[in-house]
């Protein structure tokens, strides 16, 4: 699903406004319903988001009585968050920091669940509704639908307008490296580590009390109107949205650092990490010049380190070596290469082709046994009490969905680990000839 523009639109034009009265938020939903309202009240310690996830479901239990029947209808019936993860989605990320950060993610969300479950009793839910898969669908709904409102953290879901599609915020051109200009581009880069504004071509606006949503291009007819609501590394697109961009500019890589690096740095952890194209960030080049820095040397240059200068060639030199060498072990201690992530989640996509899915199985166990184990696939799927044929099915699908995004983000993950070997390459081969 999408937006497309019918007729030319220029930049800065209004596309879209969405009357207060049309938004789905905590306040509509209690004015509609004292029983609700009255309930809530003897909770207080839930979250915004808590309180809005058991209005959300309240409302579905509601059914065609609902006069939001027909906007619920048409909401997808699973989400691939982080936090419907399994354990087997959770080990194909193989990066040990995304694998926390699903691990964390399911852990919040079953903890909000059993705080808010007693609430959810006593309105009466459904018993399908009182599930920790309906936890997960409502709170992958708000996570991924909302949008920000001054007067409630929750958010609200806005019908119409979360049918545009996300389009990442870019980076200057300028702030990208190349072997010629080594001395001048780190010094440019991005500095603005704690960035987390929730950037978005809209917003609601008192004086017409609606939500307005603006171009930010010019677009021709029949292009995708797309809209930016935030600048995200692609674990946290996962994380917060169930999806992945191949080409994410905001994408950041992590690897291991010795702690010694750590203590030496005053840029904080999330400072230090390797841009999508390969570029070691401005702050982990600053640490690691600076660690391999002799130690009596460093008070007296370290001035150079932190304004993003090279100390000298051979630092320059030892640090690429050092960073590109971390690469390549952290590369070849992966289950999986690069070529084979590639394969795998071809094969994947040849899943369609099969009328019995037990046969793409076989076939994909055979070529990668390490990654299904004894079928594990079908085990997590099937394995569940009670579960009909089609049910087993519907479930199978979703897991292999969720399952590919893993094996997706592992490739984008390697890869990007793969042009810093080539980066790091570059720059010493320039730097030796000087």
């Amino acid at each position: 699903r999408g937006v497309a523009a019918l007729r030319p639109i220029s930049k800065g034009e209004l596309l879209l406004k969405v009357p207060k009265s049309a938004l789905i938020t905590t306040d509509s939903l209690l004015s509609r319903d004292e029983t609700l309202s009255l309930a809530l009240k003897a909770h207080p310690s839930l979250s915004s988001t808590q309180v809005f996830t058991v209005c959300l479901l309240y409302e579905i239990n509601k059914g065609k009585a609902s006069p939001w029947h027909p906007y619920f209808l048409h909401l997808p019936r699973s989400y691939s968050i982080l936090a419907a993860f399994g354990e087997l989605e959770m080990q194909a990320l193989q990066v040990d920091y995304a694998i926390w950060a699903a691990q964390k993610a399911v852990t919040k969300a079953k903890y909000e669940w059993e705080q808010a479950f007693t609430l959810m009793k006593e309105l009466k839910l459904k018993p399908p509704l009182l599930t920790f898969r309906a936890w997960i669908w409502a709170t992958g709904t708000i996570s991924s639908r909302t949008l920000h409102i001054p007067w409630d953290e929750a958010g609200c879901l806005c019908p119409v307008g979360d049918l545009f599609n996300y389009a990442a915020p870019t980076e200057d051109p300028d702030s990208f490296e190349n072997v010629e200009n080594w001395q001048n581009e780190h010094a440019k880069d991005d500095l603005d580590i704690h960035h987390s504004q929730r950037l978005t071509d809209g917003g609601y606006e008192d004086d017409v009390a609606a939500y307005c949503f603006y171009a930010k291009k010019n677009y021709n007819v029949g292009e995708q109107v797309l809209l930016s609501y935030g600048t995200y590394t692609n674990l946290e697109l996962l994380e917060y949205y169930g999806f992945l961009l191949e080409d994410n500019p905001n994408e950041k890589v992590f690897i291991p650092l010795d702690l010694d690096m750590h203590s030496l740095s005053c840029w904080p952890k999330e400072s230090l990490f390797i841009h999508q194209n390969g570029r070691p960030s401005f702050a982990l080049m600053c640490a690691l010049r600076l660690w391999a820095t002799p130690p009596q040397q460093r008070k007296s240059i370290g001035h150079l380190a932190y304004s993003g200068c090279p100390i000298s060639k051979g630092n320059e030199i030892y640090v690429m070596k050092w960073i590109g060498k971390k690469c390549d072990a952290l590369l070849k201690e992966m289950p999986t290469s690069v070529e084979e992530d590639k394969s795998l989640i071809h094969l994947i996509d040849k899943m369609v082709e099969y009328e019995n899915l037990g046969e793409w199985v076989k076939e994909a166990s055979a070529v990668f046994g390490g990654e299904f184990g004894d079928n594990n696939i079908l085990k997590a799927a099937y394995g569940v009490e009670g579960d009909n044929e089609l049910t087993s099915l519907v479930r199978t699908k979703m897991l292999i969905d969720r399952w590919k995004l893993a094996v997706q983000w592992r490739l984008m993950y390697k890869t990007v680990v793969a042009r810093c070997i080539s980066y790091c390459t570059d720059i010493i081969n320039s730097l030796s000839t000087q």
